[in-house]
């Protein structure tokens, strides 16, 4: 009888939490947004010259923290050195696939009436925020040292692990972390690997990430964080819908071995290399293979989107952008904006071990009709500007801080239970929080 009134009440909790979030979607549906790279920053102790901060009415008030320089510039200026520069002052953010903490940092930076749009207003006094963004470059740190050319001293060698040590110690010294033990911050990790380190230590935080493949279920969920797309690294295809210069059925360029989930596209290599219409073969981020994806992907019909070391992988996005029908094989994967965006529209998932079988993919694809590829990509070029296009002023900055809006009534939530609850010590995780997909995908097409 116990048990039955334990499992009764975890069901109750539960189903408080989903109510939960009807009333947040509901909360925030005044705050959808209406339907060239960014200039270059000029960035003094981890703030920008010359930005300024207007009030509007009815929008989540922001206030960004004013980090010390060594979290923000002088990351990018460790990078540049990394590589050799001798001038590091004239250092830019460099382009990489998770560099959307860089645009959001940026967005914040500029004048109000230049943020189009937006259902944020960044504020200066941090007593009338609602929300605090802390805008440490967590994913470019973790690329510091990749390939790193200078033989220097060990002690004289960038550390990560410090960068996000010091960090944390700094956030736990400041007093609005403090009030609410971080719940009410947001910290961007796009990398699977950012924060790796301190991730229980700001895990109360709203974190944005590109999935939840390196996270425990009591350290990430859909509830709490944000799903972001990667910065694509494919140029987006600026012509028309259609299916007469598109003569490769399938195309995969990317890492052959990955780990975890990802061990699946050394098998794929296996059984579609040297089938009829499908290219199939190892690339990297090297300016060439981009160069070359780039135009396999304006020319062929459909992109295969296996699983990386992650759920998630960058393809997924480049694809998209060159209206290239994503093909996903990612029973685990989470996507960005699915609240709003039905994926069925514009991608075909399909079950790991279904694409397993021989021949099961490439007959799947060659029954899809012209008419209905001419359909998918209609619904991609609809979206790919205002959801995946970081560099437009409406597009998916403005996205992700619309879904962190929606995060506010669970966090006020969150924050008044703390205040009330006696601390206990729990063997499985709580209902506070709604884990990610368990269940296989459904092929669609």
């Amino acid at each position: 009888m116990a048990r039955k009134s334990s499992f009764v009440k975890q069901a109750m909790a539960c189903s408080a939490c989903l109510v939960l979030v009807l009333y947040a979607a509901y909360f925030t549906t005044f705050l959808r947004p209406a339907s060239s790279p960014p200039p270059p920053l000029d960035i003094r102790d981890g703030v920008v010259v010359g930005s300024t901060i207007t009030l509007s009415a009815n929008r989540i008030k922001v206030f960004m923290y004013n980090l010390p320089r060594q979290f923000t510039g002088g990351i990018i200026e460790e990078f540049a050195r990394a590589r050799g520069s001798t001038d590091v002052s004239k250092s830019w953010y460099p382009g990489h696939q998770h560099m959307g903490e860089w645009h959001l940092f940026a967005d914040l930076n500029r004048t109000d009436e230049d943020r189009v749009g937006s259902p944020v207003v960044r504020v200066a006094d941090p007593d009338e925020a609602e929300l605090f963004y802390v805008p440490f470059f967590s994913s470019l740190s973790l690329l510091v040292n990749v390939n790193r050319r200078l033989a220097v001293a060990d002690d004289q060698v960038y550390s990560d692990d410090k960068m996000q040590d010091e960090l944390v110690q700094w956030l736990e010294q400041q007093e609005y972390w403090r009030r609410n033990n971080g719940r009410d911050h947001v910290i961007a990790a796009g990398d699977p690997n950012a924060l790796n380190r301190v991730m229980d230590r700001v895990k109360n935080s709203v974190l944005l990430l590109s999935d939840f493949g390196r996270v425990r279920p009591d350290q990430g969920s859909l509830i709490k964080d944000v799903i972001v797309p990667y910065a694509h690294r494919i140029n987006p295809y600026k012509g028309e819908i259609g299916v007469k210069k598109r003569n490769t059925l399938l195309l995969f360029m990317g890492n052959r071995y990955r780990k975890d989930g990802g061990r699946i596209r050394d098998l794929l290599f296996r059984l579609l290399e040297g089938d009829k219409d499908v290219i199939i073969k190892e690339g990297t981020q090297s300016r060439e293979d981009r160069r070359a994806a780039n135009r396999a992907m304006h020319t062929s019909k459909f992109c295969l989107n296996p699983a990386g070391d992650t759920p998630s992988a960058c393809r997924l996005f480049d694809a998209i952008v060159s209206l290239c029908v994503p093909v996903i094989l990612s029973d685990s994967i989470e996507l960005p904006f699915e609240d709003v965006i039905d994926y069925r529209k514009i991608a075909i998932f399909v079950r790991t071990k279904d694409s397993l079988q021989p021949g099961y993919l490439t007959n799947l694809l060659r029954g899809v009709s012209t008419e209905r590829i001419l359909e998918f990509q209609k619904e991609l070029k609809q979206v790919v500007s205002h959801y995946f296009e970081y560099k437009e002023p409406n597009g998916a900055v403005n996205e992700i801080w619309r879904q962190v809006s929606q995060k506010l009534p669970l966090i006020k939530l969150m924050i008044n239970r703390d205040k009330r609850l006696i601390k206990r010590d729990l063997t499985e995780p709580d209902c506070s929080c709604l884990c990610t997909s368990q269940t296989d995908g459904v092929a669609s097409v």
